[in-house]
């Protein structure tokens, strides 16, 4: 596995895994409405274009393959964080939170905050994040629950 920072090229294929992790990881914490409403995020292509272009965006790539992503913002806070549906449980995750902590650092952060899926939740307590917060969300009519957590550098 190697490590590389996002380009535009990269966009349609981070989309694509985006909505399929979403799709199949998160069937069992989130209905099919709330699923549909989650990933219509996708079609925000000006926000996806802004991530890649002002965010550090790290792409986890085996044979030439995204099979993971994370982004932070501001220097502190994961925006995005998603493992590929056929790469789940492999370490992936463990090695792009490293890498995202680590930028946190350069940015002098003592924080690392993001808004965490109930799927992602136990992922996240196991790395040192604590809930601060039970969040509902709205969008297009459906109620998205995820919480605020935050770790310590």
């Amino acid at each position: 596995m190697i490590f590389k920072q996002a380009t535009i090229l990269d966009l349609n294929e981070m989309q694509q895994l985006y909505v399929e992790t979403i799709q199949t990881v998160c069937k069992n914490d989130y209905d099919s409405a709330q699923i549909k409403a989650w990933i219509s995020g996708v079609k925000n292509t000006e926000r996806w274009i802004e991530v890649i272009e002002k965010q550090f965006v790290l792409l986890a790539i085996i044979e030439n393959k995204i099979v993971g992503f994370g982004t932070l913002k501001d220097g502190n806070y994961i925006d995005f964080f998603y493992i590929h549906k056929d790469f789940q449980r492999q370490g992936i995750a463990d090695k792009i939170l490293n890498e995202l902590e680590n930028e946190a650092r350069k940015h002098h952060s003592e924080i690392i905050t993001s808004d965490i899926s109930i799927t992602a939740k136990p992922f996240f307590e196991k790395k040192g994040f604590a809930v601060k917060a039970k969040q509902k969300n709205i969008r297009l009519g459906v109620e998205l629950i995820n919480f605020k957590m935050e770790k310590k550098l």
